[in-house]
């Protein structure tokens, strides 16, 4: 009996001694069984249709038609990343690629197909200083970059390429954002960076990103300085996501003194959560504020005056998501605010008011009509929306969106248009044309998204 007995607890702790060294050779992921399903910014699928040891494809498509009541002639839509063209239906995004890995390393490519491969690169000047069209080298991609992982606490990765930004919140992938035309906080902060970046893991709820970057949304440099900036998240849970991502780096073309430093932060709560529910199945918000300013070469970063102005960036925005009917519809309502003076991170307006680099003057921008960016230049705005999605399964979102978007000077896209008298650009322009920059606009969007 006693031997049975010892048997008995020498099989039961060989048995814990294995289960043990099973449990350590299994590698640990980080946020692993924390349900973001529902973040704004983020996948919203549990998982990838596709299985694989060395490739798991990834296929986004973003197809729109909006109108804008303003409904300019030349169909141009003016100030947003999102949309290219008015009253047309339009192929926004086509991205294809996935992620490669064996053993510890690992890579991902997406390319970038349809109106944003143009709308988006347009907004990076740095390509303007040096040769070899960086626009075109890497205008259809938006992601490509491979690296290394280390299994310490729970991963270290090292990446190196072309990387999307977190700043602003707003994924830069449609299928995972609440609202189709995104704030002027995340519209007027970066969507991508070439660089390098360091993803550390030490816990399972927390994720510490040191990056090394051309610039602030820059293929290239804007002067001799990289960028540096960095991401950290902390998911403690189901219900509650923190981050903060800070930027520094000298990006005023020609103008290596003037420093830039920007602050974004947000916060997303899922309040009620009844997946199961007819009725209202969950409910969450997600809030950003981001700060940031300009500073040295002629301007300052607050209390600036006639002889060094102002350079500031102060922006927030709030959304709240509504989910219904077990997750198959969901209502989301929201907006924000901006201030920045001087116009450095503000997008220009597309066609004649559209700028290109002065080479005489960085600080400026030439073309037929320019939108003014001197130092210290006035902008404020505001905008607010609301839409209903039609979600059947995780992979496609059927959207119908309403936005209003203001600005404290001419800045969206009037009657007119900001083309041509006819809105032709083969028509002439006659002396006395000018685009036709309003302060305001309403606009309706009907978006299908899917994501496989």
């Amino acid at each position: 009996m006693m031997q049975r007995h010892i048997l008995t607890i020498i099989c039961s702790a060989a048995s814990i001694i294995a289960q043990a060294q099973q449990d350590t050779s299994k590698p640990k992921i980080p946020f692993e069984g924390i349900d973001m399903t529902w973040h704004n910014g983020n996948d919203r699928r549990d998982s990838s249709v596709f299985k694989g040891v060395y490739f798991i494809p990834s296929i986004l498509l973003d197809v729109n038609y909006n109108y804008s009541f303003n409904n300019p002639i030349d169909n141009t839509v003016v100030g947003s990343t999102a949309m290219a063209r008015h009253n047309e239906v339009q192929l926004s995004a086509l991205h294809l690629g996935g992620d490669f890995t064996y053993l510890n390393a690992h890579a991902r490519v997406m390319t970038q197909f349809g109106t944003r491969s143009t709308v988006v690169p347009r907004n990076d000047l740095s390509i303007y200083r040096g040769q070899y069209h960086l626009d075109d080298v890497y205008r259809y991609l938006s992601e490509a970059y491979a690296g290394y992982h280390i299994d310490k606490w729970y991963g270290i990765n090292i990446d190196a390429g072309l990387f999307m930004s977190y700043i602003g919140l707003n994924s830069y992938y449609q299928p995972e954002n609440w609202e189709y035309q995104a704030s002027f906080t995340s519209d007027n902060t970066p969507w991508f960076f070439n660089g390098i970046r360091i993803q550390i893991f030490p816990s399972k709820h927390i994720k510490f990103e040191p990056w090394i970057i051309n610039g602030w949304q820059s293929y290239g440099k804007f002067n001799s300085m990289p960028g540096f900036g960095f991401n950290f998240t902390w998911i403690p849970n189901d219900y509650m996501k923190l981050l903060t991502n800070n930027y520094y780096g000298t990006d005023a073309g020609g103008i290596p003194g003037r420093k830039r430093f920007h602050s974004d932060n947000s916060w997303l709560l899922r309040y009620y959560n009844r997946p199961n529910s007819s009725g209202i199945s969950k409910m969450a918000f997600s809030l950003t504020g981001d700060l940031g300013f300009e500073t040295g070469a002629g301007v300052k970063a607050f209390g600036g005056d006639a002889n060094t102005p102002s350079q500031n960036f102060l922006s927030a925005m709030f959304y709240n998501r509504t989910w219904f009917a077990k997750n198959k519809f969901a209502w989301t309502i929201g907006g924000g605010v901006m201030t920045n003076p001087g116009r450095y991170l503000v997008l220009y307006p597309t066609g004649q008011a559209s700028p290109l680099p002065n080479p005489s003057n960085p600080t400026q921008t030439e073309g037929a009509f320019p939108f003014s960016a001197n130092p210290g230049d006035p902008f404020n705005g505001w905008d607010a929306s609301t839409n209903l999605d039609y979600l059947p399964n995780q992979s496609i979102t059927f959207r119908l969106e309403f936005v209003t978007r203001h600005a404290s000077v001419p800045y969206f896209a009037g009657r007119g248009g900001v083309t041509s008298p006819d809105g032709y650009t083969t028509t002439p322009l006659p002396p006395n044309w000018r685009p036709d920059l309003v302060k305001s606009e309403n606009r309706l969007i009907l978006a299908m998204l899917f994501r496989l």
